[in-house]
C-alpha cells in the first residue's frame, strides 16, 4: 500500500511491505538496517504483524525496496490496499502443521525408545541406536528445514538469528550422536536410570535435537495461530465489505428503462448507483437517491436500533439494509469510505512500533552473537576443567537453545497488535502505538462542550406566550418560517413544531435570512421573525432571564411587529458523559471544559456532568493556547473535540480523541477516534491502554528473566537440552498466551 504524506520534505510517501521469514527480533534489526541504507529511507519492521512501514523519496520506487528486503535474505511485496490482512495465512500455518505433526509422531516413539533402553538395559536389542536415529533423522532434517535453511540464508549475508541457534543446536547434537553411534555402537551408555534423563552424558543425543525441533516448531505453530486470532478484528472489518454490488445503469432509478447488472463491488465509481436489497451490505458511502429503508448501522456506529433512511440521506458502506429496498449513489469509494479509513486506521496502528519495541529490538539484535560467544565460552570452560567432551557439548547446545529471543522479540508487538484489535471492537481506532503509550501517561482531559460533552443537536426546552397568544398559532408560524433555514436553532424550532403539530406546516412567502438576527417571513398573511431577544413585555422577562441564568438559548417571535412569544433551547448532555466524567475522575484524571459558548451555558453543562474546572468563550486559537499552558505546567494533556476549530487544539495536546461524528478536520488531526457517540469509549480506551501497558511490562519481566536466569544454568550444565527446548517454546507461548487476555480489556 502505497500513501502520500503531508511533509514532502522528510517523506514523499509511505509504503507498506509484507516481509516473509522473519522469525525474532534480529531479523527485524537487519531488515530496518538494510532498508535504511537507501538514501531518505526509514523503515519500522514489525514482527507480530510481519509488515514493514518504509518512509521513502518520491525517487525510490518500491521494486527497489522490494529488492533490497529480498537481498537481506527475506521475502517481500507490496500490500496493495484491501489486500490480506492476515499476518499467518492458511499456506504457512498448514505446512507448519505437516512439519509440527511429523515431528510429533517420530519423537514420541523415539523418545520412548530412548528413555526404555537408558532405564532398563535388559530391553536393548541389537542395533536398538539405529533405529533411535532411523526415527530422529526426518525430524532434525525435514521437520527442522526451515530452521537450517533460515540459518544458512543468515550465514551468506553474514548475519544470525534465532534460527541459527535452534539450527545450530540441532546439528551440533545430531553430528555428534551420528559420530557416537559409529564409534560406540553396542556400548552401554555412561549414564543410566533417571540421571541418563535429566543429564544425559552418553553418545546419543538425537532424541534431544528431534525434541528440541519438535518443541520449536510447536512454539511457532501456536504463535502462528495466536497471531492469527489477534488479527480476527480486521478480517471482521474486512467482511463487512461485500464482495459484488448490483450496478444500476440507465434511466432514473425506478424507470423502465433502468438496468441491474452485478459486478465487484471494487470496480464502483463515484457518481455510480447501485442497488441495496433487503439483508445485503451496502457496499460504499453514499447517498439514497429513491426506496425507503431501515438501515442497521451497529457494525459502524455501535447503535442497536436501526435507523431509517430515505431519499437524500447519506449511508455508510458495511451497514445492512434490513426492510426495504434502495438505490444509492455512490459518494465515496474504496480506502476512503468510513469503513476504509477504519481499516486503515488499525492496519497502521498494527504495523507501527513503539519507543518500546524500538528499545527491545536494538537489544535483541546483539543478543544473539552475544549467546554464540557465551556458547563458545560453555564448550571451551568445560573442556578446559576437564568435564568431557559430551558434557561440555551437552552445556553448549543447552546454552544455544534456552537463548533463543523469540518471547523478547514477541512481548511488545504482539501485545500492541491484539490491543488495537481490541480496540476496534470497542470502537476505538488507534492511530499509532504512540497513542496508547501516551494514555497511560495522560492526567488532565480537556474537553469540548458541543457534539462532545453534549449531543450537538438543539432542542426546544420550553415556550413563554406573551398575553393573549395562542402558544400552538406561535409555534406552528414560528416552525414554518425556521424550516426554510439551515441553521441548528432553526432545525430545532422547525422540528418541534412538527412534533407539536402533528402535522405538515403553513407556507412561508416573501422568507429572508438576516446572518446573526434571525430569520423573517409572511406566514398565513401575517408578517413573523424569529432572531435574538429584543424588550420584552414583562410576563416574559421573568422567564427569559430564568433561562438565560440556566445557560439556555433564547429566541424571540415576533408576530406583526409585536413580540409574541420566546423559545428557549438547550443541547441536551446524554447521561452517558456525565458517567465518563465519572469514570475519567474515578480513574484520577482531572477532566476541564472548553468551549467558545457562553459562561452560563458551560457552567449548567460543567454542574451537569460533574467539571469544576471551565474555559468559556474561548476562541479556536485560545484553545490551542490553553491546552500549550497546561502542558507548560506539566500536565500530560489529552484534548476531546469534533469540531473544526478543535483541529489545531487536538494536533497541540499530548493525546487528540476525535469523537466519530466529528468534521474529517477534527479526525484527521487526532491520534485515536472515539467511533460511536458515546463519550464511555474515551474510559474504555484509558482502561485498555493501561491494561496494554501492564502486558507489555509483564511479558518483558518474563522474556527478561526467563535468559538472564536460564542462561546461567544451562551454561552450568544443570539444564538438559531437551528442557531447554521445551522451555524456550513455552516461553514464546505464554508471551503471546498472556497477549491475547488483551482481546477481553477494556
Amino acid at each position: 500500500m502505497t500513501t502520500t504524506t503531508p511533509d514532502a520534505r522528510t517523506a514523499d510517501r509511505t509504503v507498506e511491505l509484507a516481509i516473509g521469514g522473519m522469525t525474532c527480533a534480529a531479523c527485524v534489526g537487519r531488515v530496518e538496517r538494510k532498508l535504511g541504507k537507501i538514501g531518505g529511507v526509514r523503515a519500522a519492521v514489525n514482527l507480530a504483524t510481519e509488515r514493514a512501514l518504509v518512509s521513502a523519496p518520491a525517487g525510490v520506487d518500491d521494486a527497489r525496496l522490494v529488492e533490497t528486503v529480498e537481498k537481506a535474505g527475506y521475502s517481500a511485496r507490496v500490500v496493495e490496499p484491501e489486500a490480506d490482512l492476515e499476518p499467518e495465512g492458511p499456506d504457512t500455518l498448514r505446512a507448519l502443521r505437516r512439519r509440527l505433526t511429523v515431528a510429533l509422531v517420530l519423537f514420541v516413539p523415539l523418545a520412548d525408545l530412548s528413555l526404555a533402553m537408558s532405564l532398563v538395559p535388559s530391553l536393548r536389542f541389537p542395533y536398538w541406536q539405529l533405529v533411535v536415529a532411523l526415527l530422529a533423522l526426518p525430524v532434525v532434517g525435514w521437520a527442522a528445514w526451515p530452521f537450517h535453511a533460515a540459518a544458512a540464508r543468515n550465514l551468506r549475508h553474514g548475519t544470525t538469528s534465532m534460527d541459527t541457534l535452534v539450527s545450530l543446536g540441532v546439528l551440533a547434537a545430531t553430528a555428534w550422536s551420528l559420530v557416537g553411534l559409529v564409534t560406540t555402537a553396542g556400548q552401554p551408555p555412561v549414564a543410566a536410570g533417571w540421571e541418563a534423563v535429566l543429564h544425559p552424558a552418553g553418545p546419543l543425543y538425537l532424541e534431544v535435537a528431534a525434541g528440541v525441533t519438535a518443541f520449536v516448531l510447536a512454539g511457532r505453530y501456536f504463535e502462528a495461530r495466536a497471531r492469527r486470532r489477534a488479527g480476527g478484528v480486521m478480517r471482521a472489518l474486512a467482511l463487512l465489505r461485500p464482495d459484488e454490488v448490483t450496478l444500476l445503469e440507465g434511466g432514473a432509478d425506478d424507470a423502465a428503462g433502468a438496468t441491474e447488472r452485478r459486478v465487484p463491488a471494487g470496480l464502483l465509481r463515484v457518481g455510480d448507483r447501485f442497488v441495496v436489497r433487503p439483508g445485503e451490505r451496502i457496499a460504499v458511502d453514499g447517498t439514497v437517491t429513491s426506496g425507503v429503508a431501515a438501515v442497521d448501522t451497529s457494525a459502524m456506529t455501535g447503535e442497536p436500533v436501526p435507523v431509517e433512511a430515505a431519499p437524500g440521506d447519506a449511508v455508510l458502506g458495511g451497514t445492512i439494509a434490513t426492510g426495504g429496498r434502495l438505490v444509492v449513489r455512490a459518494d465515496v469509494v474504496g480506502a476512503d469510505t468510513r469503513l476504509g479509513r477504519m481499516i486503515a486506521a488499525v492496519e497502521r496502528a498494527q504495523a507501527e512500533k513503539s519507543a518500546t519495541q524500538r528499545l527491545v529490538d536494538r537489544i535483541s539484535s546483539v543478543f544473539v552473537p552475544v549467546v554464540l560467544l557465551i556458547a563458545a565460552g560453555t564448550l571451551t570452560g568445560w573442556l578446559l576443567a576437564g568435564g568431557g567432551t559430551q558434557q561440555a557439548l551437552a552445556a553448549a547446545v543447552a546454552v544455544v537453545i534456552i537463548a533463543c529471543p523469540c518471547a523478547l522479540g514477541l512481548a511488545t508487538p504482539t501485545a500492541l497488535m491484539v490491543a488495537s484489535g481490541r480496540g476496534a471492537e470497542l470502537g476505538i481506532f488507534v492511530k499509532g502505538h504512540r497513542a496508547l503509550e501516551t494514555v497511560r501517561a495522560v492526567d488532565t482531559v480537556v474537553l469540548d462542550k458541543t457534539g462532545t460533552l453534549t449531543e450537538g443537536r438543539m432542542r426546544v426546552a420550553a415556550v413563554a406566550c406573551a398575553a393573549d397568544v395562542d402558544e400552538a398559532d406561535l409555534v406552528r408560524r414560528a416552525g414554518a418560517v425556521e424550516r426554510a433555514s439551515e441553521h441548528a436553532i432553526a432545525r430545532a424550532i422547525a422540528e418541534h413544531a412538527v412534533e407539536a403539530g402533528g402535522g405538515a406546516l403553513p407556507e412561508v412567502v416573501d422568507f429572508a435570512a438576516e446572518p446573526g438576527l434571525g430569520a423573517r417571513g409572511v406566514v398565513e398573511g401575517v408578517d413573523v421573525a424569529v432572531g435574538r431577544p429584543g424588550a420584552l413585555p414583562p410576563e416574559l422577562a421573568g422567564p427569559v432571564a430564568e433561562w438565560e441564568r440556566a445557560g439556555r438559548t433564547v429566541v424571540t417571535v415576533t408576530v406583526a411587529d409585536a413580540v409574541a412569544g420566546t423559545f428557549a433551547l438547550v443541547d441536551p448532555v446524554p447521561e452517558a458523559s456525565r458517567r465518563a466524567v465519572e469514570g475519567l475522575r474515578a480513574r484520577g484524571l482531572r477532566p476541564v471544559l472548553l468551549t467558545g459558548d457562553s459562561q452560563a451555558a458551560a457552567r449548567a453543562v460543567a454542574e451537569a456532568v460533574g467539571i469544576d474546572e471551565v474555559h468559556a468563550r474561548v476562541l479556536p486559537d485560545d484553545k490551542v493556547g490553553l491546552v500549550a499552558r497546561l502542558r507548560a505546567d506539566g500536565r500530560v494533556v489529552a484534548m476531546v473535540g469534533d469540531g473544526v476549530n478543535d483541529a489545531a487544539a487536538l494536533a497541540e495536546a499530548d493525546l487528540g480523541i476525535a469523537v466519530g461524528s466529528g468534521t474529517d478536520v477534527a479526525l484527521e488531526a487526532a491520534d485515536l477516534v472515539l467511533v460511536r457517540d458515546d463519550l464511555r469509549g474515551l474510559v474504555s480506551a484509558i482502561d485498555l491502554a493501561r491494561s496494554t501497558l501492564r502486558t507489555i511490562r509483564g511479558n518483558l519481566v518474563w522474556a527478561f528473566g526467563y535468559n538472564v536466569a536460564a542462561l546461567p544454568l544451562a551454561a552450568a550444565g544443570l539444564l538438559n537440552p531437551l528442557l531447554a527446548g521445551a522451555a524456550m517454546a513455552l516461553s514464546s507461548l505464554l508471551v503471546v498466551t498472556n497477549s491475547l487476555r488483551l482481546r477481553n480489556a477494556g
